[in-house]
């Protein structure tokens, strides 16, 4: 939902800039509304995005296709901002070397106006969200977003953040030019607008590869799981402990244990399948728990503590 509403309010702060930008000559207007594209190109991205990380695990890909998601937002940030931030830096300097004329300044301020508006809702939106998930997880809200798994909130809060900072930016380069009458404050603007849209577009890109390659789970949720397998009956030591991504929200587990010599082949199954049920129980983002008994030779083995079960969240 908060992708939809995104989406439909940088379409029309799209258009209405371009049309800001035709009419009064503007080079910031017109690099917000590069800026404004890009969202919306991005938003169209992370739709697809959240529908591919949706498709269920197949003969293919036994593991889900939960990172498609930071494969679709990595294309969108480098594919889409990186456009839109040299779309606004070329515009920038073309109005440095070539300048034009400017009028029609009050259409420009109502435009940047009510796009401020909109932004800032949708901004409001995304933010009250991932606040909510700090405080579900006991993290700082800057901490959730630079650890958050999910890449399309992430994206979301970030284009909207630097949108509202370029409107705010356009807003200053043209009042500036309307007041001393010279191009150069709405060039810089332009130029600074397209430098925001690089920085985020390389951040996004950035922690969207660390996922896609495969992102090692904070230490805090690593010590809830390796506590939960040590408070098992017959577990003696966590030998190796992997706690990863297999997308928004899913987490694999990859445990290493020493049983105790005492138990029977047969109570070290029954023991797997308690960890297993444990850890699932623990947490509902848990997805998947591989279990591997160290320290001995009988046993289960690594078929018995492979289970796919389906996320609770």
């Amino acid at each position: 939902m908060t992708v939809v509403v995104a989406l439909a309010a940088n379409l029309g702060i799209a258009l209405a800039k371009l049309a800001a930008a035709i009419v009064t000559g503007s080079s910031a207007m017109l690099a917000e509304s590069f800026h404004a594209m890009a969202d919306t190109g991005n938003e169209v991205l992370l739709l697809v995005a959240q529908r591919q990380s949706e498709r269920p695990a197949d003969d293919a890909h036994p593991l889900g296709h939960g990172r498609a998601a930071y494969f679709w937002a990595l294309i969108a940030a480098l594919g889409v901002f990186v456009t839109g931030a040299l779309l606004s830096i070329r515009q920038g300097l073309h109005e440095l070397l070539h300048p034009g004329e400017l009028t029609s300044f009050g259409v420009a301020y109502v435009v940047l106006a009510i796009s401020l508006t909109l932004e800032s809702v949708s901004l409001r939106r995304a933010y009250r969200q991932l606040r909510g998930e700090a405080t579900d997880l006991r993290r700082g809200f800057t901490e959730h977003v630079r650890l958050t798994s999910d890449p399309i909130t992430r994206a979301v809060f970030a284009e909207d953040a630097a949108a509202v900072a370029g409107n705010l930016i356009a807003g200053a380069g043209i009042a500036l030019r309307q007041l001393i009458g010279s191009p150069i404050p709405d060039a810089v603007a332009a130029l600074l607008i397209g430098v925001i849209l690089g920085y985020v577009a390389l951040e996004l890109a950035r922690r969207n590869g660390d996922f896609l390659i495969g992102q090692r789970a904070p230490a805090p949720i690593e010590a809830d799981v390796r506590k939960t397998i040590l408070g098992q009956r017959g577990v003696t030591a966590v030998t190796e402990l992997m706690v990863t991504f297999l997308g928004p929200r899913r987490l694999r587990v990859l445990a290493h244990v020493d049983i105790d010599d005492g138990l029977s082949g047969a109570e070290v199954k029954s023991l797997i399948r308690e960890i297993e049920d444990a850890l699932c129980g623990s947490s509902p983002f848990i997805d998947r728990v591989d279990v591997v008994p160290d320290g001995r030779r009988r046993g289960p083995g690594n078929s018995d503590g492979d289970r796919n079960l389906q996320s609770g969240s």
